[in-house]
């Protein structure tokens, strides 16, 4: 996918936030969740040319978009998460509603469609999710029809109900997923298409400002020119090509929601005075509430940076690397955003302060576009694939890189992010030769431990190198000190925790403690505070309090 350049990206990002500030105040985004009320007006405005023209992101030049790569959109996402959850998810499902034209549409489809969302500022919804097809769209109840005349197919009745769709009530066109005679297959319904109808708006937990709705089809017709791809069977393929990238969408929206509730609290404690002083000098404070949290953030915007990259580089599919990001990214902001409300006391329970919304918002990105669970599973399965095929290097191998990343750069933390890797490799072999992937719950924890340990990796790696992104907000020292603190808490979860899940599920491990090296990862861990201590500092420094 094609990509802007950064100065066109940053113009973009500034003329957003311009936009916010001006007409997105806390006030009225307060007011608005209050009524539980989908702001179509700020929507449709965002969508203007002249305004920010944000839906032309997912729209290629040629039929009238700006060809946003994944990195453009990863900080767009990052900053809509920041000014409002709901509107971020509102655009979120233009983008995603696009998805099946851009991978799988016709020439003559593109040309069509694409345009008419460019330049009429379409509001788009992807309509995949029922009630009993949620994460498994193999479940699909939604059917299609061929209408046959003369013996030629010309059109389709779609018959069946969506549930919990982004835009659902108020999207001027539709990606519809059915299943067809001949397999399931995406289709084209715009709104006022006889026997369509949205349902009621949702009346959500969060999100409040998006709009979330059924959908009833009721023997609509659509012409087979609305098929896309005029090819039936291709729609579970077509979905699971864009895995990869959407769920790097997600994963921003829980990066920039979490770093936003963190990164209040930071402010909040350099003004409350506890103790005859600010509570962002206090260690049990700062060391419980904030550094870990916004230490965690910092891997997972290194793991979506990685993702992205790789994917605008040309690289297909990547629906491991696209569950990591969006799984660690989400819980780890989730959790940061639960920290803030703590970190604020009385205050932060209270919708005065924007992180007890925050916390309402972010915890939708524990669920869509795949749950927490579904992705501890699709990241078990992808790595233990690569497990299997490499004999056990997978880790292995890429603990090696890490150890000649630690040669040239000790100070980035590969060295931990390295034993983690081993102590991973070692607890996938014990799984194997004991066949413990038979317990689900042993499954689903190691798609958590592939998780951090994976992340430690990219993120120490991006530490070591000699350019930063344009992201990184702190200097050197900083910044490299959050990932040698990253590393060594995925070291020490690794170890500790693999050697446990072995043994709840084994009859013996054997000599599993020696081969997660145990004692090395525990000397891993001096200097910990130390780190800790500096990164409160760098945090203290970098978001002064206003």
């Amino acid at each position: 996918m094609a990509s802007m350049d950064a100065i066109s990206r940053n113009l973009m990002l500034d003329s957003l936030k311009e936009y916010a500030k001006r007409r997105i105040p806390y006030d009225l985004i307060r007011e608005l969740d209050e009524k539980n009320e989908f702001p179509a007006e700020i929507l449709k405005e965002m969508y203007q040319h002249d305004v920010l023209g944000l839906h032309l992101l997912m729209v290629p030049v040629e039929y009238g978009g700006v060809s946003g790569g994944t990195f453009d959109i990863y900080r767009v996402c990052e900053l809509l998460a920041r000014i409002d959850l709901g509107i971020a998810t509102g655009v979120f499902a233009t983008f995603l509603g696009t998805d099946p034209l851009n991978v799988g549409g016709t020439e003559e489809q593109k040309e069509k469609w694409l345009k008419r969302i460019a330049s009429e500022n379409l509001l788009v919804a992807y309509g995949a999710t029922e009630a009993d097809a949620g994460s498994d769209l193999v479940n699909l109840r939604t059917r299609a029809e061929h209408v046959v005349k003369n013996g030629k197919i010309v059109g389709y009745n779609l018959t069946g109900n969506k549930q919990w769709i982004s835009n659902g009530g108020v999207a001027d066109l539709y990606t519809i997923l059915a299943m067809a005679p001949g397999g399931p297959c995406w289709f084209l319904v715009e709104r006022d298409m006889e026997g369509f109808s949205p349902n009621k708006h949702e009346d959500k937990h969060g999100i409040r400002l998006s709009n979330t709705a059924g959908l009833s089809l009721d023997n609509v017709y659509v012409p087979a020119e609305n098929l896309i791809g005029m090819e039936e069977g291709k729609g579970l393929l077509q979905a699971q090509a864009v895995f990869g990238y959407t769920r790097v969408m997600v994963a921003a929206f829980g990066l920039g929601a979490g770093e936003e509730a963190i990164e209040q609290a930071i402010r909040y404690s350099q003004q409350r005075i506890q103790g005859g002083g600010p509570l962002s000098d206090k260690q049990g404070y700062t060391h419980k509430l904030i550094v870990p949290n916004y230490v965690r953030m910092e891997g997972a915007r290194a793991y979506i940076e990685y993702t992205s990259q790789r994917l605008d580089s040309g690289e297909h599919g990547l629906q491991t690397e696209g569950a990591i990001a969006k799984y660690g990214a989400s819980e780890w902001g989730n959790k940061a955003a639960d920290d803030a409300i703590q970190a604020l006391g009385g205050y932060g329970y209270t919708k005065d302060f924007p992180v007890e919304k925050i916390k309402r918002d972010i915890k939708i990105t524990c669920i869509y576009e795949g749950t927490s669970e579904v992705l501890e599973m699709t990241i078990y399965r992808g790595r233990w694939q690569e497990h299997l095929k490499s004999r056990g290097r997978y880790y292995l191998d890429m603990a090696d890189r890490l150890d000649q990343a630690h040669a040239e750069e000790p100070k980035a933390g590969c060295h931990a992010a390295a034993l983690a890797l081993r102590a991973l490799a070692a607890v996938l072999e014990e799984c194997r030769a004991q066949k413990l992937t038979r317990h689900q719950h042993v499954t689903f924890k190691l798609g958590r431990l592939i998780c951090a340990a994976e992340t430690a990796a990219i993120f120490s790696e991006a530490a070591a190198a000699r350019k930063y992104s344009e992201t990184v907000r702190f200097d050197r020292e900083g910044w490299q000190a959050m990932a040698r603190v990253f590393a060594r808490e995925a070291a020490l979860s690794t170890a500790l925790e693999g050697l446990a899940l072995v043994l709840g599920a084994a009859e013996q491990a054997g000599n599993l403690a020696d081969a997660v090296n145990v004692e090395a990862v525990q000397a891993e861990q001096k200097g910990m505070i130390a780190d800790m201590d500096l990164v409160a500092a760098k945090l203290k420094q970098t978001f002064k309090a206003k």
